[in-house]
């Protein structure tokens, strides 16, 4: 297994609890496919360099895993999905 690392930013506007919601879900992700989940940081909401969707805020997180290559395909097909993640970036880590 690979350790990588996920960026994402979701709608500030969004209800707090609709925030952890995707973020848990993204944990359960990651521990459902056999991998570990080795740390989750917020880092708050921040003003956007650009406007993503008419959005100016987004909320930062950075989650650090490790997994197989199909967890990451998983992660980044659910991201795509969901209306309320604005941006997300998964990198290994070396």
């Amino acid at each position: 297994m690979k350790t990588y690392e996920m960026i994402y930013i979701l709608d500030a506007t969004a209800a707090e609890e609709a925030r952890e919601a995707i973020s848990k879900k993204f944990e359960e992700i990651v521990a459902s496919k056999g991998g570990s989940v080795v740390s989750v940081d917020k880092w708050g909401t921040k003003k956007l360099a650009y406007p993503i969707n008419y959005k100016t805020e987004g909320e930062y997180f950075v989650m650090n895993f490790e997994a197989d290559g199909s967890t990451v395909k998983e992660l980044e097909r659910i991201s795509d999905l969901s209306s309320e993640v604005l941006r997300r970036m998964i990198t290994v880590k070396a």
